[in-house]
């Protein structure tokens, strides 16, 4: 079997209705004191993700986008091993100090935490 490494617009959250779904029905958290992941299972069984970097916790532009690459980048390369989930990655203060290491490291841990407590839900 062949793995699909693309990043089509189906795998992101577009519209408010769509983030609004997911913060109605949070089933499942996974916190850090640099962002949050919120997330419930979706009908289209591959991941979905949709950024709330507000200018107040993050104020650079530049730094905004580099935590959304990342995270995309990781999502990216793992879309086959995450769960079926529409996922809001909710960024907090501190986020845009850690340096590239740190922010893949947090990443990768945060999504590992996220699937783990996704799979007790089945």
């Amino acid at each position: 079997m062949q793995k699909m490494f693309g990043f089509p617009r189906s795998l992101r959250l577009l519209t408010a209705a769509d983030f609004r779904t997911v913060f109605n029905d949070v089933q499942v958290k996974a916190p850090s004191s640099e962002c949050l992941l919120l997330a419930r299972p979706n009908k289209f069984q591959k991941p979905r993700i949709g950024f709330i970097l507000s200018k107040k916790n993050v104020k650079r532009a530049v730094h905004r986008n580099r935590v959304k690459r990342f995270t995309r980048e990781y999502l990216r390369l793992n879309q086959s091993e995450l769960p079926g989930l529409d996922i809001v990655f909710m960024g907090r203060k501190g986020i845009d100090q850690l340096d590239d290491e740190h922010l893949q490291m947090l990443i990768s841990k945060q999504f590992k935490k996220l699937s783990k407590r996704a799979q007790k839900l089945n």
